[in-house]
This record gives C-alpha cells, sequence and structure tokens, in this order.
C-alpha cells in the first residue's frame, strides 16, 4: 500500500518541486490551477477553501468528504486516501506535479 497524502506531505512535494513549474506559484501564468486526482477512479477535484472558494495552493480541506481519511480536533483535513496525488488543472485536463516541472505546457 501506499502512503496517505497530507499536510506534512504536501509541503514536502512543495520543498522538493521548489524553484520548478510543480509549484503553484510557479506555474499560474500558464493557467495551471491546483488539483488533486484519485489515481483509482479519474476523478479530479480543484484545490477550494472549505466554502468552495478557489484556492491557490494544494489544500485538504476542500476535497470530498469520501476521500477523507482523517480529521483533526478543529475539524481540518489531515490525510486522504493513499491514492490521491497532487498536481495541477489546466482546461479540464490533469497533470501530476513532475508533468508541469518538466514539460513545456506554454501555448
Amino acid at each position: 500500500m501506499g502512503t496517505l497524502l497530507t499536510r506534512t506531505e504536501l509541503a514536502w512535494e512543495n520543498d522538493c518541486f521548489a524553484g520548478t513549474r510543480g509549484v503553484s506559484e510557479n506555474c499560474r501564468s500558464s493557467h495551471f490551477v491546483p488539483a488533486f486526482k484519485d489515481k483509482l477512479t479519474g476523478e479530479t477535484h480543484a484545490s477550494v477553501f472549505e466554502d468552495g472558494r478557489p484556492a491557490m495552493v494544494h489544500l485538504l480541506d476542500g476535497l470530498p468528504e469520501h476521500w477523507v481519511v482523517s480529521r483533526d480536533n478543529n475539524h481540518h483535513v489531515t490525510a486522504v486516501l493513499e491514492t490521491i496525488v497532487s498536481g495541477f488543472l489546466r482546461d479540464g485536463v490533469f497533470f501530476t506535479r513532475e508533468e508541469v516541472a518538466t514539460k513545456n505546457h506554454d501555448a
């Protein structure tokens, strides 16, 4: 089995992709929005705040309840299913962080 996606894991990913387009702040100008995908079902969701507003970074709190594995005492999501990966959506297509970081997607 894989590793649950947690806030700590997201921070680690940001560190790994620092300085590349694999982090939100470096790919916005190419119209990528932070998102998540369930590798098992193919379901994707843009990153949003709990109230549904679009988020500029990867947040777990706005993800579908059926993806949530655990919450803290303040009801914030602390982990989601191990099949969930972070990445980006552009024009309805999901890209992994690595794909965005290593390929030229400018049109």
